[in-house]
């Protein structure tokens, strides 16, 4: 069952890589700041926290000797996200230990606060407040979805798990990402944050996979659209018996149409540079440039004066003026006229490059 599947995968895999390497240095680093910019944003979206996407892509460009021109300063939380999704990637051929883990966790609560929550960071839970239960339902009602192992369990089934975790073993290093995810999920190690550290230790194992550091693909992004059978396939695995096959046909189902995904992006990567290239002799104002950026990204709704003023906090006049300076040089171009419906496109329509196909096994 897990042959076929896994053959179709492993192709789509090097398919990627192979098209990512034909690009260049340059637009690598530019696909690598966008796939693991959406591994930060949708992973953290998954746990219902919501990180700016701006900052995201600052930090991201700092670390990756990118331009950071038009990009806001990013935060401590930020960072902190980026710098462990990095070390992931990066460092992925590093053993993965304890304190490696731990300092993951306390990475994802800087202030040692989830909100208005202090949260127990860079060890693993005591259960002092009671077990470790995923739970759902109204107050009064809960549904127990699962619950983990008891706290005192935890360095023995930890250090069982670390140590399969580095040791060579014949298993297909995807398949082994697969039953890393479930396995640590299970254990439920940390009073919170488990679900980020796991889905940042799947990168990792992928990223052995891959046989390289840099990310063109994420797999958070394709559990975040998919969060529910996400959340299904977790709990018919954790209530079941020792068999995770459909867990891993699951698994193996969400990769595979995450790395299809990732031809999308690919082509915004292109889009993206292709704009600049038509226009890298022109010299820009950092709202200028913040602007161009966003719309390059995909901003949401249509771009006018009031929207260019409120994002730069600057008067509607010099929004005006950067408007029309960018609408003489042609990088702008006016959408429909009229007052209140006046709004800007890019004027450089980028065809569609056509990376791979959208269907496939994993559909």
């Amino acid at each position: 069952m897990l042959g076929p599947l896994l053959a179709s995968l492993r192709f789509e895999q090097g398919r990627l890589l192979g098209r990512m390497q034909a690009l260049g240095f340059e637009m690598q680093l530019q696909a690598e700041l966008e796939a693991v910019a959406l591994d930060a944003v949708k992973s953290s979206e998954i746990e219902g926290e919501r990180l700016d996407v701006a900052q995201v892509r600052s930090s991201l460009a700092q670390r990756l000797g990118l331009p950071t021109a038009g990009l806001p300063p990013s935060s401590r939380q930020v960072d902190a996200v980026v710098e462990l999704l990095l070390d992931a990637s990066k460092n992925y051929e590093q053993a993965v230990t304890e304190s490696r883990l731990c300092a993951w966790q306390a990475a994802l609560f800087p202030t040692g606060f989830s909100g208005p929550y202090q949260v127990a960071t860079g060890a693993y839970r005591t259960d002092a407040e009671g077990p470790m239960q995923v739970v759902s339902g109204a107050m009064g009602k809960p549904r127990v979805h699962f619950e983990a192992p008891a706290a005192h369990r935890l360095p023995a089934e930890m250090a069982a798990f670390l140590a399969w975790l580095d040791a060579p073993s014949s298993l297909d290093p995807v398949l082994k990402a697969g039953i890393a995810h479930l396995w640590f999920l299970t254990l439920h190690p940390f009073e919170d944050g488990n679900g980020r550290v796991a889905r940042a230790l799947t990168d990792l194992l992928l990223a052995r996979a891959d046989g390289q550091p840099q990310r063109f693909y994420s797999l958070s992004a394709q559990i975040c659209l998919e969060r529910q059978a996400y959340y299904r396939a977790l709990e018919w695995a954790q209530k079941g018996d020792t068999d995770i096959t459909d867990w891993l046909v699951w698994f193996l189902g969400c990769f595979g149409r995450s790395l299809v995904a990732s031809t999308q992006m690919l082509e915004k990567v292109l889009q993206k540079h292709h704009y600049w290239q038509t226009w890298s002799a022109q010299s820009l104002n950092t709202r200028q440039l913040k602007m161009l950026n966003k719309m390059l990204d995909g901003f949401e709704g249509h771009v006018n004066t009031a929207k260019w003023a409120k994002i730069n906090q600057c008067s509607a006049d010099t929004a005006l003026r950067d408007i029309n300076d960018l609408l003489q040089r042609g990088m702008l171009t006016k959408a429909a006229a009229g007052s209140r419906s006046t709004h800007y496109l890019l004027s450089v329509e980028v065809p569609q490059r056509q990376i791979g196909e959208e269907n496939g096994p994993f559909s």
